[in-house]
């Protein structure tokens, strides 16, 4: 994903998705799975949120609006580094679904489920660790609720 100058196109399309994200089911799935989803393997989430459950639906509705923006900054239609700066939850949600995203992807038979959050998770860590050498473990300690190491 090449880094291009931000355009009013980039910053309109973030303000698009942030209008999204207002969506008041969006914003009780998006609640329910911070607090929530912290599971390990695919087992562990079919324990939490079963096939039918109103749980199940909240983290495929969390995963496919993570998933759908991602797909935009893969396809290059947005700017990954605007995108970086203001959208933190996006490495949020990878961060919690990494590990399960290989059962996920054989549960569905899809091999390439998730594949846009995969991709972009990957550049955000890498962008991060740019920002700082303790912006990543900090953030990886906020998402999974553990004491930051003390350098």
């Amino acid at each position: 994903m090449p880094t291009t100058q931000a355009t009013y196109d980039d910053a309109n399309l973030i303000l698009r998705l942030y209008e999204l994200r207002r969506d008041e089911k969006l914003r009780q799935a998006r609640e329910w799975f911070a607090a929530n989803v912290k599971v390990k393997t695919m087992e562990e989430l079919m324990q939490l949120a079963p096939p039918g459950s109103q749980e199940n639906a909240y983290a495929r509705m969390v995963a496919t609006y993570w998933e759908m923006a991602a797909s935009l900054v893969t396809s290059g239609v947005l700017n990954q580094d605007l995108f970086f700066q203001s959208n933190g939850e996006c490495l949020f949600v990878w961060e919690r679904l990494r590990g399960v995203v290989p059962g996920l992807r054989a549960f569905t038979k899809n091999p390439h489920a998730y594949h846009n959050l995969e991709i972009v998770g990957t550049a955000f860590v890498k962008w991060m660790e740019s920002q700082g050498p303790e912006a990543y473990p900090g953030f990886q300690a906020m998402v999974h609720g553990v004491a930051a190491a003390k350098g």
